[in-house]
């Protein structure tokens, strides 16, 4: 009896050697599954670098089905021209694009909004500013006309910026709870000539993509962050 056992474990290990497969390795769960916050909706973008010096990297956007989170598309992103930084300690004028889940408060674009677009969308206009103004009680605000306490040279005329803001998103950095100093105007935009001042820029056609899928009622957040190390995306 022991001799056929012998014999039969032996025929398996030859049945191993001679090319028998081994078994295919378990499939990693999809980004938002390994995070550890979503923002608590249905939707979910998220900007992914190989590292905090990076300038570049893939925005994917998410719809969560049941349990499951499905990609509804990806695209090359850019990000600041230094890299990126953890968003609870990132200072204004730096160049970095802030780590971190944040909500996406409203949608905005010198080119009218996509077809299908749900979106709050306002209208750039010539009268339409981003106020940077650290002095100013309308930092990291629409303005719509500047106010006189925030300076034209610490803000954005956001009709200058025909291509960038042909279409965007406000991310929500720094936005409900103000910092002075940390920074204003952080959004998904689309590219310009090269790396972004702090913000996540993908392709025009991406831009309109992500219009046209993002869903209000369904809670959509971005999610900023590294493949690894203190600013992995899956910390957040």
């Amino acid at each position: 009896m022991r001799t056929a056992l012998a014999a039969g474990a032996l025929v398996s290990a030859s049945a191993l050697v001679l090319g028998a497969a081994p078994a295919a390795p378990a499939t990693s769960p999809p980004l938002p599954a390994r995070m550890a916050d979503t923002g608590g909706g249905t939707q979910l973008i998220t900007a992914v670098a190989a590292g905090t010096r990076s300038t570049t990297g893939t925005v994917t956007w998410w719809d969560r089905r049941g349990r499951n989170w499905v990609k509804a598309g990806s695209a090359a992103a850019r990000f600041g021209a230094k890299g990126l930084v953890e968003g609870a300690s990132r200072r204004q004028n730096t160049n970095t694009t802030p780590t971190g889940l944040y909500d996406l408060p409203f949608a905005f674009g010198i080119k009218a909004a996509p077809s299908g677009t749900l979106y709050t969308y306002r209208p750039v206009r010539p009268s339409s500013w981003w106020c940077e103004d650290n002095a100013s009680r309308s930092y990291n605000r629409w303005t719509e006309p500047r106010p006189a306490d925030c300076r034209a040279s610490e803000s954005e005329h956001l009709v200058a910026y025909p291509t960038q803001y042909a279409y965007a998103l406000v991310v929500g950095f720094n936005y409900h709870s103000r910092v002075h100093g940390r920074g204003a105007g952080i959004f998904l935009h689309v590219n310009g000539r090269g790396a972004t001042a702090g913000c996540v820029s993908v392709p025009a056609d991406a831009m309109r993509r992500i219009l046209t899928w993002a869903r209000p009622g369904r809670g959509p957040h971005i999610a900023i962050g590294t493949t690894g190390g203190r600013t992995a995306i899956t910390r957040y």
